[in-house]
């Protein structure tokens, strides 16, 4: 089976967990102990019925304000396909956390209120996982049962909807009428949407192809480990271990092994143990090479033949994260990319997206907590990054606070700058 990564998004009270809830509970996810912890948390609030928002919101405070703060990853199956829902906050002030939860996505779940339509979260969302690649989301238009299952409401914010997803480029939305709280149209049709002619979401999270670009680029292995056992069975053994950035490796694949800029072919690729043919982009595995080449981590096997992308600069799109600090120009960081981590200082900011309009404009002088943005960098060392369109794993990074070692921003590459990307070395 095939897995799916999805993360909702929407505002306060939308229903986010507890949609989420329903479709793990619909969906016969729950295990009988998580189930009496539920139903005695809901009891301990005065309720009658299950609280299905509790199943993700863990933490004390989100169960005493009734709001998500951190974002909960859970894991669940069905026999069509594997799921990892991220259910980010909804609240302006951690945006920064539905950046994270967005990050690694395939897909997003928009959600809105039937009662309120479209509304300045909904627009700040629908713009970050555009900005962070995902190519298709899920309109769901929740509480339907607060308006009495208007197929006139539900049209309405379609046409909405579908023009604000227009002025943002997103290519591809679907649109689901739901109820979380009744379960309507989550797991099981239900009876109260006779006009609604589409898929249940479950129907559609189970059948809905979601392209990967990353797949069909050239050869990206930042390696993460050297694997040298030094044991009977594995007598000068040598293997680069990581998570294959992008493209197809194959057994007999020509590779450049960066910064050393030598090539080899690989000889073998093995996961837990076992030989495999092939890897594709998201897969973990070691490979080992026909010839010793002197690597470790930080190194990077491309594709041999195409060209090398090196570069120390280039421009990108920032979600600034920092509580305590602003950003200005001429700043000196960290960059963590990939497995590498070099110094680098932002050369200029260049415009801020604003979030009311959807337009980029002046950048001003600094940028704060949760803006959005779009700087140049430079590094002193160069990196093997692609645009984030190619690759989001070698298109992304974050920035480190040299003083306090603390991730102040989360970064997309849009362009590498013409003349700096190296065709050898």
């Amino acid at each position: 089976m095939d897995l799916l990564r999805f993360v909702t998004a929407g505002s306060v009270d939308d229903g986010k967990s507890t949609l989420i809830g329903r479709l793990l509970y619909d969906s016969k996810q729950v295990f009988e102990d998580t189930l009496a912890s539920l139903e005695r948390a809901s009891a301990a609030q005065g309720l009658d019925d299950l609280n299905l928002a509790l199943l993700t919101d863990g933490l004390r405070a989100e169960r005493e304000q009734g709001i998500t703060i951190d974002v909960a990853y859970r894991y669940f199956a069905t026999p069509k396909r594997k799921f990892i829902i991220a259910d980010s906050p909804g609240h302006v002030q951690y945006t920064r956390n539905m950046v994270t939860g967005a990050s690694t996505a395939q897909l997003a779940l928009i959600l809105v209120d039937a009662r309120k339509g479209v509304i300045e979260q909904t627009r700040r969302h629908s713009a970050i996982t555009h900005l962070l690649g995902i190519q298709h989301l899920v309109l769901c238009i929740n509480k339907m049962d607060l308006v009495n299952w208007s197929r006139e409401r539900y049209l309405e914010i379609e046409r909405e909807y579908l023009k604000l997803a227009r002025r943002l480029g997103i290519p591809t939305v679907s649109v689901v009428p739901i109820s979380a709280v009744s379960g309507d149209n989550i797991v099981e049709r239900g009876t109260n949407l006779p006009w609604y002619e589409g898929p249940t979401l479950l129907e559609f999270l189970e059948t809905v192809e979601v392209p990967n670009p990353a797949r069909h680029a050239d050869v990206r292995f930042p390696v993460q480990y050297v694997f040298r056992p030094q044991t009977d069975d594995y007598h000068d053994y040598r293997g680069y271990a990581g998570t294959l950035a992008a493209g197809v490796l194959e057994v007999g694949s020509r590779v450049t092994v960066l910064p050393v800029g030598k090539s080899s072919r690989v000889a073998a690729i093995d996961r837990f143990q076992q030989p495999l043919a092939a890897a594709e982009s998201g897969d973990a595995v070691t490979v080992r090479l026909e010839d010793d080449i002197d690597g470790s981590r930080r190194y990077m096997p491309v594709s041999a033949g195409a060209p090398l992308p090196t570069t120390n600069r280039f421009s990108a799109d920032i979600c600034w994260v920092s509580e305590s600090t602003v950003l200005r120009p001429r700043q000196q960081f960290w960059i963590k990319h990939t497995t590498r981590r070099v110094k680098c200082f932002v050369e200029s900011l260049d415009d801020r997206l604003d979030i009311d309009s959807l337009e980029r404009g002046a950048a001003g002088e600094t940028m704060g907590l949760n803006e959005i943005g779009r700087i140049t960098i430079k590094t002193m060392e160069p990196l093997f990054a692609d645009p984030y369109s190619t690759s989001r794993d070698t298109g992304s990074f974050v920035l480190i606070d040299p003083a306090t070692r603390h991730t102040v921003a989360a970064g997309m590459i849009r362009d590498v700058a013409p003349g700096e990307q190296a065709s050898e070395f």
